[in-house]
């Protein structure tokens, strides 16, 4: 599961690249109780989504290497340079950086050969985000993909994760721990998309899962504010509840009510 710790390998931050940062935060306010501030010295910059004063998520201004709104999970490395270095060598395409980021970390925006979208922090005095894995918080991060083996190389190159088996259904999923670790200590999931999936809309990406304590409750306030549903709501056996909706600036999120407290 995730955890605070920020182990090498595992998601440490999370960001939404909005055209409109405060009516997001707002958006985001109204859905999962987060409030916002000031990031850094800029008032129209970077701002700060907090949980009970604990940093959640942030929102930030579309950049020049976004290919357009979205949310970013970042993955954290000891050493930002050599990880791009072993990206570049695998296929991937660096977008940005290494770059200044908050806390006196290092940040790369790169893309997977399949077209997802990710990015790296080298910790500074910031490990990364202060709350995961609780009502409210991020507790789950899921790549599809239309390469499902191909992925799994490209990150295990760069991370040395461990790809652990789960299929659903019909369904082929792997669950994605740090290296050496069981699917007990699994931080997310790769999904390989159907042939008949294979659209742009529903194209290669990243995207969060923040769990909730009502599924159902979350979706609803969600679209009451603007969403647009893609996934209603349905159970996933021995996993939860989960639901998957575009925020107003059609930026992915799934909201997930865990079977057990804390879990997928």
């Amino acid at each position: 599961m995730l955890t605070t710790s920020h182990l090498a390998g595992s998601p440490n931050w999370l960001d939404l690249a909005s055209p409109d940062v405060a009516a997001s935060a707002a958006f985001y306010g109204e859905v999962f109780g987060w409030t916002s501030e000031p990031g850094g010295p800029d008032p129209d910059g970077l701002r700060l989504l907090r949980l009970h004063g604990r940093t959640a998520a942030a929102v930030r201004p579309l950049a020049a290497h976004d290919t357009g709104p979205a949310w970013t999970v970042y993955f954290s490395t000891p050493d930002v340079d050599a990880t791009i270095a072993a990206a570049r060598e695998v296929g991937g395409t660096v977008r940005a950086g290494p770059a200044a980021g908050p806390g006196g970390s290092l940040t790369a925006a790169l893309t997977d050969p399949a077209g997802a979208d990710f990015a790296l922090w080298q910790p500074g005095d910031l490990l990364g985000l202060d709350v995961v894995s609780e009502p409210n918080a991020l507790c789950w991060v899921e790549l599809y993909t239309t390469d499902g083996e191909a992925a799994g190389a490209f990150y295990r190159a760069l991370f040395s994760w461990a790809l652990h088996p789960a299929p659903m259904a019909e369904v082929e999923y792997s669950v994605l721990a740090p290296f050496g670790g069981g699917v007990e200590d699994g931080f997310g999931g790769l999904f390989e998309l159907p042939g008949e999936e294979q659209a742009p809309e529903a194209g290669p990406e990243w995207h969060p899962y923040v769990a909730v304590t009502d599924c159902d409750g979350a979706l609803n306030a969600a679209v009451k504010q603007g969403a647009a549903t893609l996934v209603p709501p349905m159970d996933l056996p021995d996993v939860g509840r989960m639901a998957m909706f575009a925020d107003p600036v059609g930026a992915v999120c799934a909201v997930i009510t865990p079977q057990e407290p804390g879990g997928r």
